[in-house]
Parts: C-alpha cells; sequence; structure tokens
C-alpha cells in the first residue's frame, strides 16, 4: 500500500533493570531465651538519646573492666567501577557483615515498645551482675563525674526466657543453682523483689512464692537483712531474673542518677 513503510520486528528484550536488594528488617534483635543482658529505665522520650550514649558509655566501661577487646568489623566499601552483579554481591555481603558485627558486639539493643525502658543483650566476658555493680561503685567514688545523662536505674539479668510459669522454674534454676544449691552452699538469708511491666497473665505474688520454693532450705527468707536478693524482670512477653548481693541498697538499687545526684557529681563536659 501506497504511503505504507514495512515495520520491522520490535526486540522485546530488555536490558534488565538492577534494583537496590531489600533488606531484611526481620533479623532485628529480639530477646531470645537464654540471653542475659541489662535492663535500663531511662527520662521520659529520650529512649533513642539514652540508647547511643549507652553503648558508648558501656563500651568504654567494658574496655577500663576487661582490656581491648575487638567487637566489630570493617564495613566493605563499595567499587563504583563494579557491575550491577558485583554492587549487588557487595551490599549484601555489607549486610551480612553488619549483623555479624552485631553478633560480636559485647552490647546488643533491643528495640522495646515500652516507655522509659531499654534492654541491652551482653555477651561474655560480660557478666551483668558483677558488670553494672562495678559501674555504680565506681560512681560513687568522690573524683567521679557524671558520664550520663539521660539513665536511671540499671538492672542486670543473668537469664532470659519467656514469660510463662515453665519458663519461670526453668530459668530459676538455672539462676538459683550457682548461689544456693552448690555442694558447699551455707545457709543463706534472701529476698526477692519483682517488676512486672504490660504482663497481666503473671502476678507478682504467684512469682515470689515459685521462686522462694524454688531456693528451698536451708536458707532462709529476710527481707531487710538478706545476704542475696533476687531481681525478677517480666516485661510483656520476657522475662529475666539475676542475684545481687548487700551491697544493692548502699548503691541505690543501681540507679545511676541517685547516685550521681548524691554524690553531687556534675556533667562532663
Amino acid at each position: 500500500m501506497e504511503g505504507s513503510s514495512s515495520l520491522e520486528p520490535i526486540d522485546k528484550k530488555k536490558k534488565k533493570q538492577w534494583q537496590m536488594p531489600k533488606r531484611n528488617f526481620s533479623s532485628a534483635p529480639q530477646i531470645e531465651p537464654g540471653d542475659a543482658g541489662i535492663w535500663v529505665t531511662c527520662d521520659m522520650h529520650m529512649e533513642g538519646l539514652c540508647t547511643v550514649e549507652l553503648r558508648d558509655f558501656f563500651n568504654e566501661c567494658a574496655k577500663a573492666f576487661y582490656g581491648a577487646i575487638s567487637t566489630t568489623d570493617s564495613p566493605t566499601e563499595l567499587n563504583g567501577e563494579n557491575t550491577s552483579e558485583d554492587i549487588e554481591a557487595e551490599i549484601n555481603e555489607e549486610i551480612k557483615g553488619m549483623q555479624d558485627s552485631k553478633q560480636k558486639a559485647l552490647f546488643v539493643a533491643v528495640k522495646l515498645e515500652i516507655p522509659c525502658v531499654l534492654f541491652f543483650k551482653t555477651r561474655e566476658p560480660v557478666e551483668p551482675v558483677s558488670f553494672v555493680q562495678r559501674i555504680c561503685e565506681e560512681a560513687m567514688g568522690k573524683e567521679t563525674r557524671k558520664t550520663t545523662r539521660f539513665v536511671k536505674r540499671l538492672t542486670p539479668t543473668t537469664r532470659m526466657g519467656k514469660a510463662s510459669d515453665k519458663s519461670l522454674e526453668e530459668v530459676a534454676k538455672a539462676v538459683l543453682a550457682p548461689v544456693f544449691h552448690t555442694g558447699d552452699a551455707v545457709a543463706q538469708k534472701f529476698a526477692i523483689r519483682t517488676t512486672i511491666r504490660n504482663n497481666h497473665a503473671m502476678k507478682r505474688d504467684d512469682v515470689i512464692k515459685r521462686v522462694a520454693d524454688l531456693v528451698g532450705g536451708p536458707h532462709t527468707v529476710d527481707l531487710k537483712n538478706y545476704d542475696r536478693l533476687i531481681l525478677v524482670d517480666v516485661s510483656r512477653n520476657v522475662l529475666g531474673m539475676s542475684v545481687v548481693g548487700p551491697s544493692y541498697e548502699k548503691l541505690k538499687r543501681f540507679n545511676l542518677a541517685e547516685i550521681y545526684d548524691a554524690g553531687g557529681a556534675k556533667p562532663e563536659n
């Protein structure tokens, strides 16, 4: 037909478009049974700043207490001349490196949906009870200057579990045995204190009674002049437990803000 022209076949093959690989946010740190860590209370609306502040502070303390410890890997640098496949591989490697660094970190913050409450998972050589106690003891020193602005109380947790009766028993047996049930254990006076947040299933009196039964004889309850204090924290669907000594009261129940206020400590410049 006049004026018409033959159409060239259209190549339907298109160049593959490279897209940024999606990150797996489901890999965000979570509290798992068997974890150890530190509960933290902070000023209202300061959870984010307190997390950053404490991560640095905890790492400085760990370096002072345990010496230099390698905790992170260097991130992978991207080469601008690489192909899309290379870039994707490098990004995936970087994401893996970030995940690995979290596993190696001494302190990993776990995001909670509880106002004014934080949780840091810890790993060896950090032992939460002795670590927090030493921080508070040094804060009591006359020469100590205030090094945190938003932190209130630090509560060490030797072992975590699910917030259930079965898990309470499992956690209690693991935490109490080295303190009360060794072969050469002598009779000790003990007390139990519980903190329950955002959980209506577990009742304070039931928790205390069960833990006391698991301590058993020849140990006896003494709420004021105890040798050992058992701390039980229940928050939503998890619980944690630790055993501290009688200096807990002298150290303001590990409330850093109160320790600094009592000593008249001034903020660092």
